[in-house]
């Protein structure tokens, strides 16, 4: 007998096996390959729309910055104008105000001063009044104090007369 059959081995079971493994694992390499080519495609294809939507947006934002940016100067312009008239409305009121207070207080002092003149003159009046009737008073006073300085004196020298 010869070693060597004519007919062609048969494959085994674990084999068999392997080569069902082996093409199970091949259809499953291309279909992971078609898989991964249509999902860049996909990738890209949402990348360009993504990219056209970004200029859009930033186009879009770049305008509402700019029309923000003139109303935040038109209202600042505003603001400035609007406290440039209260500052000078706040100044002629406070020169009014002191024009009026400086008068009011000059009234006052005139005021003053004349009551002052009127006390002075009626106190210089009254001074005056009081020295005259003073002055009267000690006319009429002195003649009798002269005979009361009088009569004691007469009255001490019969008292020491009498008592001798």
């Amino acid at each position: 007998m010869s070693k060597n059959k004519t007919q062609p081995e048969e494959k085994g079971f674990f084999e068999k096996i392997k080569e069902t493994i082996e093409e199970f694992w091949e259809g499953t390499k291309e279909t992971a390959e078609d898989l991964k080519d249509k999902a860049e495609d996909k990738i890209d294809d949402l990348k360009e729309k993504v990219s056209s939507k970004k200029t859009t947006v930033a186009k879009k934002a770049t305008t509402e910055k700019a029309s923000v940016a003139k109303k935040s100067a038109a209202t600042t312009e505003e603001a400035k104008k609007e406290v440039a008239n209260i500052k000078e409305t706040a100044a002629a009121k406070a020169k009014t105000v002191t024009d009026k207070a400086k008068a009011t207080t000059a009234a006052a002092k005139k005021t003053a001063d004349d009551v002052k003149a009127k006390a002075a003159t009626k106190a210089k009046t009254v001074t005056n009044k009081a020295k005259t009737e003073v002055a009267a008073v000690k006319k009429a006073a002195a003649p009798k104090a002269k005979a009361a300085a009088a009569k004691p004196a007469a009255t001490a020298k019969k008292k020491t007369t009498n008592a001798k």
